[in-house]
């Protein structure tokens, strides 16, 4: 464990590695947090959960800081408004790698005199915790380049692509009674839990993610412009914020275009589509005759196809499963209280860290949401 945290700690940084000072703070809207934020919190983490609690004499790296990096804890006080995030020039970048540095510190320390079930077990949620923000933090540092005129190169040889197989394979799957839910003694979070049946009918599922290539030609036939295909929300949504296309494509005279880490290239057709919403992807498989697969359905069907290319929207609402308990204390505010208003995606992306993801993860998302690097899967 001192190993995969040490690992962990030091990716992030890597992945840091890229910017210039004042790519560090900027927060051009207020879903997208600055990375200096993402650096601060995820230690944060560790010094509030783990550092302050097991750690006899521990002394905070800085009083204030408990209240600049929580994100939406509240039993653990109050915080600086998500939207304000932007607003820290101050502490510096340079404070809050000193920052991480003390923290890291410390907590190697630690666990090397203290191996106490329920600290590692919090430290395993830590580390899992700074690999999703890892996540986000790809996420995060693309919807800035991306919406800078300039369209900075955030890595030259940062690889986003991912072809599809021309030819279209459907899986079918018989119905019946099927296991749901993480088993086994290997880290899950709390909403993989508890393991449960569920029922399902005979469905098909495709056993490719839909390409950027035959979403084109879902616009060229007028599909953001038909409100037959799009639930009512998802119009308004689209009316109002004039959404013609995917995140990050452009098109200029006849060529389309699309943003990536490695920056602004020509759109390929064959590549696998992605940072779309959910209600994007809902209102593209009515027009192609088919729908979204339930989360049930692509946990029972995920070993006859290859996943991880993209997070894939799901039919379903993010909601608790049978028996599902959260944690006591403030570690029960990680996901629970967000099982309302999201839809459920399967899977992982380019962005998603090594080790993290698995065939029970349950990601979720707003339905209007597109910076995470969504795609789709059809199913009928």
């Amino acid at each position: 464990m001192i190993q995969e945290f040490i690992e962990t700690r030091a990716y992030s940084e890597e992945l840091c590695e890229p910017l210039k000072t004042e790519d560090y703070v900027i927060q051009p809207v207020e879903f997208v947090s600055p990375t200096k934020w993402h650096l601060a919190h995820t230690t944060w983490f560790f010094e509030v959960f783990v550092l302050t609690r097991f750690k006899k004499d521990y002394q905070l790296y800085n009083k204030d800081f408990p209240y600049l990096f929580n994100s939406y804890y509240e039993a653990k006080g109050d915080r600086v408004m998500r939207a304000h995030r932007g607003n820290l020039s101050r502490p510096t970048v340079d404070e809050i790698f000193s920052y991480r540095t003390y923290v890291t510190e410390a907590l190697k320390e630690l666990l090397k005199v203290s191996a106490v079930k329920e600290l590692l077990s919090i430290v395993q949620i830590g580390i899992h915790h700074e690999k999703q923000h890892q996540e986000l933090l790809l996420m995060d540092i693309k919807y800035c380049f991306g919406h800078n005129p300039l369209f900075p190169v955030y890595k030259a040889d940062f690889n986003e692509h991912s072809s599809e197989d021309a030819k279209q394979n459907w899986a079918t799957i018989k119905e019946g009674l099927y296991h749901i839910g993480h088993q086994g003694n290997g880290f899950c979070y709390d909403n993989e839990t508890k393991a449960h049946q569920v029922f399902l009918q005979d469905f098909e599922i495709s056993s490719r993610l839909v390409t950027n290539g035959e979403f084109i030609k879902f616009i060229e036939d007028g599909g953001y412009k038909n409100p037959l295909l799009w639930h009512a929300e998802a119009w308004d949504w689209i009316q109002g914020e004039k959404i013609e296309h995917p995140l990050y494509w452009q098109k200029t005279e006849d060529t389309w275009k699309e943003f990536k880490l490695n920056g602004l290239n020509t759109l390929d057709f064959k590549d696998t589509l992605s940072h779309i919403s959910y209600y994007e992807a809902a209102a593209f498989a009515q027009w192609k005759g088919y729908r979204l697969p339930t989360e049930f359905e692509w946990e029972i069907a995920q070993d006859q196809f290859s996943w991880g290319k993209r997070w894939e929207w799901t039919e379903s609402a993010y909601l608790p499963y049978p028996n599902y308990q959260k944690a006591p204390g403030a570690l029960g505010e990680y996901n629970g209280k967000f099982m309302v208003n999201q839809k459920v995606l399967r899977g992982g992306s380019a962005f998603t860290s090594n080790n993290h993801t698995r065939k029970t993860y349950r990601n979720f998302f707003h339905p209007q949401m597109r910076w995470q690097q969504s795609g789709v899967r059809l199913a009928k």
